[in-house]
């Protein structure tokens, strides 16, 4: 499994306080490199402290607390094993990590599992929605977000569990049941299959990661309700003085919801697996995997499996002017369209009703050499005309306050079918046909617009 970051029950329900909502799946490379290219990888994020006093302490205790660690292990996978009804079929080896053990793993990985070309995609997608600012370095931001929040990890590649050197065990039974059960999947399923993805679908890649995470973080809660000695010592862990998420608040809010959800939303959708099933039609999802954020949002779908509709988009840089390049081909998906909505519209409920009704769709992302200038295109399907009109009328009201001062032009029917702006950052036209609607985003005065809109039909 690539990456995964999992956020503890206490800031998961501050989270949740302080948005009074949950969002949904993001873009391509914010998928994949925030749950997949991440790193071959389970993480699990957890409550931080200022460690200039607790990484001396822990040096002290080393080789002590390595062994109990190890014994601990052994005892919670145990037990995890029993609750989760997955065999263990070898024992798992432990031990503890330092910061900058864990801050050298993340960047180790990054390095293996993602490349330049892939990081600045996901940069430039981040911007070209306007979900981060044109300042934002995603690479840098992203490692010390990790670097801070990291409280354990299980890595398949070495088959091996690791605790951070400065975390009371006593409180971290939990961390060590979630990532012990993903051991376990990794054991029965084989997680190292969902490294290497293939590319163009990401939201399909966030749903298998939902289901990863959501598992296992059902399996945590399943824990703690057993062990209520271990919840208090679990819950005494999170409100010790010191804590710390400066780098997660003050990451895009694209980023924060996206590292939530395979957790938050996964164990929602896990839950209602396993009382529909049991255990077993949990780890039968390995073999039927959900397809789409749309599936985990909406687990009746899954249960029906409404597989989405595959959608195609012909390469059009060369009807955009010179020095346009394609930088990413991929799928929003039901997530990511709620988040780009949202992000504007600042209204949970009217945004989540105007992404729910997708069927499937798929964007391209070209730059233009030596400039700034960005195009996405976007065609997406929905399940019925009403559905489309209700997100092209949401899309309209988002376009408006992307772009302040944005100029309708001739022929725009905003709550009709067509519309079309001029903005600071380039034209942007949208138009439905029935249950599709296509929307190009950061046009250039030098391209052919009809040709564009014509084409992309095809």
């Amino acid at each position: 499994m690539k990456q995964t970051a999992q956020f503890d029950c206490k800031r998961l329900a501050d989270y949740k306080s302080e948005h009074g909502r949950m969002s949904k799946k993001i873009i391509k490379p914010l998928a994949l490199l925030l749950v997949a290219a991440l790193l071959g990888i389970g993480l699990l994020i957890g409550p931080q402290v200022d460690i200039s006093h607790a990484q001396a302490g822990a040096a002290a205790k080393g080789r002590a607390r390595n062994s109990a660690i190890i014994a601990t292990t052994a005892a919670v996978l145990k037990e995890t094993s029993d609750l989760r009804k997955l065999s263990v079929l070898r024992s798992v080896k432990s031990g503890a990590q330092s910061r900058s053990d864990i801050e050298k793993m993340i960047l180790k990985n990054l390095d293996e599992e993602t490349t330049p070309e892939e990081m600045h995609a996901a940069e430039v997608l981040l911007r070209v929605y306007g979900l981060a600012s044109a300042e934002f370095h995603y690479r840098s931001s992203l490692v010390k977000l990790l670097t801070e929040q990291v409280a354990g990890y299980y890595d398949p590649k070495a088959q091996q569990f690791y605790l951070a050197d400065w975390i009371d065990l006593d409180g971290q039974k939990p961390v060590m049941a979630h990532e012990l059960t993903h051991a376990l999947q990794d054991q029965h399923f084989n997680l190292r299959r969902f490294e290497k993805w293939p590319k163009g679908d990401s939201d399909a890649e966030m749903a298998a990661h939902a289901l990863i995470e959501g598992d296992a973080t059902l399996a945590m809660m399943l824990y703690l309700s057993q062990n209520p000695l271990v919840a208090m010592a679990f819950a005494r862990s999170l409100s010790g003085e010191g804590t710390s998420s400066e780098q997660f608040k003050q990451a895009p809010r694209a980023i924060r919801e996206s590292l939530l959800f395979p957790y938050e939303q996964g164990s929602i959708w896990a839950t209602q697996v396993y009382r529909r099933g049991g255990w077993d039609m949990v780890s039968e999802a390995f073999k039927k995997l959900p397809q789409s954020s749309e599936q985990i949002l909406h687990p009746e779908k899954y249960f029906s499996y409404e597989a989405p509709v595959k959608v195609t988009l012909p390469d059009v840089n060369k009807m955009l002017g010179t020095g346009w390049t394609r930088v990413d081909d991929d799928v929003n998906g039901e997530w990511g369209y709620y988040l780009i909505l949202d992000q504007f519209l600042n209204d949970a409920p009217y945004s989540k009703n105007a992404a729910e009704g997708w069927a499937g769709d798929r964007f391209i992302l070209y730059e233009q050499t030596g400039t700034n200038n960005l195009v996405v295109a976007q065609l997406a399907v929905w399940d019925s005309p009403q559905d489309a009109q209700e997100f092209f009328e949401a899309y309209s009201a988002r376009t408006l306050r992307r772009y302040p001062g944005a100029k309708p032009l001739a022929g725009s029917e905003p709550n009709g079918k067509i519309a079309e702006w001029r903005t600071s950052q380039g034209d942007v036209m949208m138009e439905m046909r029935q249950s599709r609607v296509l929307i190009i985003e950061g046009v250039p005065s030098t391209a052919n617009k009809k040709g564009l809109m014509t084409t992309l039909w095809q």
